[in-house]
């Protein structure tokens, strides 16, 4: 059985076929996805906006128990971080999405994404998947 992390990216495209039939047969979200989630409906420029990414956000807390970043994924974070600066890439605009990446990697997960760029530099630490 295949089992992945997904980005916060693939969790907004969730209702896209062609993503849902690229994912793995087990999928996990981490609790790092579910804030960048709670944060979407804050940010929306329309009531509708705010409404879509309400629902999505709810269905995510539904569907999913997600994984903690713990003090494992803070270690790991600390490898994703020096191998993004290694690149000479600042992780500092991307650190939801690093933080994501550590979560992956303490938990040897594969790693599912819409933004495969994000994620440049980490290619021996984590396997990502562009969906």
């Amino acid at each position: 059985m295949t089992t992945g992390l997904l980005d916060t990216s693939v969790v907004i495209d969730w209702d896209d076929p062609a993503v849902q039939g690229a994912l793995p047969e087990e999928i996990s979200v981490s609790a790092i996805t579910l804030a960048e989630l709670a944060a979407g409906p804050m940010l929306a420029s329309s009531v509708t906006e705010q409404a879509n990414r309400q629902a999505r956000l709810q269905q995510a807390e539904a569907t999913f128990e997600p994984i903690p970043f713990d003090a494992a994924a803070a270690r790991s974070f600390g490898q994703v971080v020096a191998a993004v600066a290694s690149t000479g890439r600042t992780h500092r605009s991307r650190m939801a999405d690093l933080l994501i990446a550590g979560i992956a990697h303490a938990n040897g997960l594969t790693l599912y994404t819409r933004n495969p760029d994000d994620f440049i530099g980490l290619e021996e630490l984590i396997h990502v998947i562009t969906v």
